[in-house]
């Protein structure tokens, strides 16, 4: 299998959307702020559920919240 990592554009998306915060966020896709802020540093990788719903929070395709990187 394919080495890699998931990146995710949230951080700047959440500054775009009015300085909106992690817990703001996180509520509105049904999580926590500590799984937000998670999902953001990389270090955890979010269902498939909640990527469409933070996608959709933004109004942006999957592709532009999160990207695949191989390493």
């Amino acid at each position: 299998m394919a080495e890699g990592a998931i990146t995710n554009q949230i951080r700047t998306l959440r500054f775009l959307a009015g300085e909106m915060s992690q817990a703001e966020l996180g509520q509105k896709i049904g999580v926590t702020r500590q799984t937000i802020a998670a999902i953001e540093a990389g270090k955890y990788s979010p269902t498939l559920e909640a990527a469409f719903r933070i996608a959709e929070v933004f109004g942006k395709p999957l592709g532009e919240v999160f990207q695949w990187v191989k390493s």
